[in-house]
């Protein structure tokens, strides 16, 4: 769910020796210990993914109430889908999650944005969460041979992405061919007539939405007095704003409750496969609610010679599936159209994931691409540190800012 990972923490969490390391609850502070202090972590995670659902119905109704029927026109700078998938790129980099990204979205698409400019953008968050991972290798910086497992390590996630968008961005854009799936998988899951499944999907939004109603009715009034389309954005920063302090809520707790298992499966089970390292990455990822955090936890192992690039390959595979789940949970805030239009956006991102893993990974020619790019990347990088700066501010800042200002210029 969260992608937010600060470098610091990261890099000492991850290279401290076990037994001096311990993740703190915030309910510390208050005094509990045992099983008080567990039960506590546990409602502070239900009471954050009930925050996370909710503020992504806010951000919902305030861009409807912002745009009115002009959504499509508010966002024409972006119906390039290069641009798109650069909004996408640059915002993830600068929240540093992903799973932000896609809530953000999920909500926005339930609130009028056009599907065909939400693709793009899912993509590029994608890679701007690749951002975290390869600042942490930064921090091996002053030993080459380690730097250079490090960065190739960081770097392989990179590459992954952008081979995996060089090759569906087009097919997109060509064939529709997340847009038409996401909607046939969205009508089957949502809605009245789609069976068991769907009868299961629209009771659980049904359920989700009455619960949340609420407090988002109540946020929603606290705005009120500001005119339109003013009250409309106030309630989409509002809503962003508890998405990320939300989100960074619940990857502390869930890091304190479940990163020692996770541990467990990291250690007990990449190594053994491409499928035992995806499986890993996935079920980590779902488990602490953050790629970064997962892919972030590799990059010392890395740099340590512990595990080998191509170990570590399929478990960052794995990693962008495990992510998707934010977004599922994001789509039952909704109910009714607006739920379709969701999950929609939630299917688009878990689509591509699966996709990108069966064919990039899948196909043994497209597989050797990212090892090849990350191991020749990393070689230049620990020869000339020069090389890894301009990666990291050329493919996260540069480019995507340069494409969309020429975009908004001409």
């Amino acid at each position: 769910m969260t992608d937010v990972l600060p470098q610091a923490s990261v890099t000492a969490e991850t290279s401290a020796p076990a037994e001096t390391r311990r993740l703190v609850s915030p309910f510390e502070r208050l005094g509990l210990r045992g099983r008080p202090l567990a039960t506590a972590n546990w409602l502070g995670v239900a009471v954050g993914v009930y925050v996370l659902i909710t503020a992504v119905e806010l951000i919902g109704s305030g861009f409807k109430a912002a745009t009115g029927d002009s959504a499509e026109s508010l966002f024409a700078f972006a119906s390039n889908p290069f641009v798109a998938l650069m909004v996408g790129v640059l915002f993830t980099a600068a929240v540093q999650s992903s799973s932000t990204t896609t809530s953000v979205t999920v909500g926005l698409v339930a609130g009028g944005l056009p599907i065909d400019i939400a693709i793009p953008m899912l993509m590029g968050a994608n890679i701007g969460t690749t951002l975290t991972n390869t600042l942490v290798s930064l921090g091996m910086a002053r030993d080459k041979e380690s730097f250079r497992r490090a960065f190739s390590a960081a770097t392989v996630h990179d590459f992954y992405n952008l081979v995996a968008v060089a090759i569906f961005l087009p097919l997109e854009m060509m064939f529709g061919l997340l847009e038409r799936t996401s909607s046939w998988l969205a009508q089957a899951t949502s809605g009245s007539d789609g069976g068991v499944v769907a009868t299961v999907f629209s009771g659980i939004g049904s359920v989700v939405d009455t619960v949340t109603e609420p407090l988002a009715a109540g946020l929603e009034g606290a705005t009120s007095f500001l005119p339109d389309p003013w009250h409309g954005i106030v309630m989409i920063v509002l809503g962003i704003g508890l998405i990320l302090a939300v989100i960074n809520w619940l990857g502390r707790l869930l890091k304190v409750l479940l990163v020692g298992r996770a541990a467990q499966v990291l250690h007990s089970s990449v190594g053994r496969g491409p499928i035992s390292g995806i499986a890993s990455g996935a079920a980590v990822t779902m488990m602490v609610q953050s790629s970064s955090t997962t892919t972030s936890l590799m990059i010392p192992l890395a740099g340590s010679g512990t595990f080998s690039l191509k170990q570590i390959y399929p478990f960052t595979v794995g990693a962008n599936i495990g992510t998707t789940v934010t977004a599922l949970i994001a789509a039952f805030a909704f109910s009714g159209a607006e739920a379709t239009l969701a999950l929609q956006a939630a299917f688009v991102h878990l689509l591509f994931n699966v996709f990108a893993a069966l064919v990039v990974f899948g196909l043994p020619l497209l597989r050797q691409l990212p090892l090849r790019g990350a191991t020749w990347l990393g070689d230049v990088a620990a020869t000339n540190k020069l090389w890894a700066a301009g990666w990291v501010l050329g493919v996260f800042v540069g480019i995507p800012a340069l494409l969309i200002g020429i975009t908004v210029l001409l």
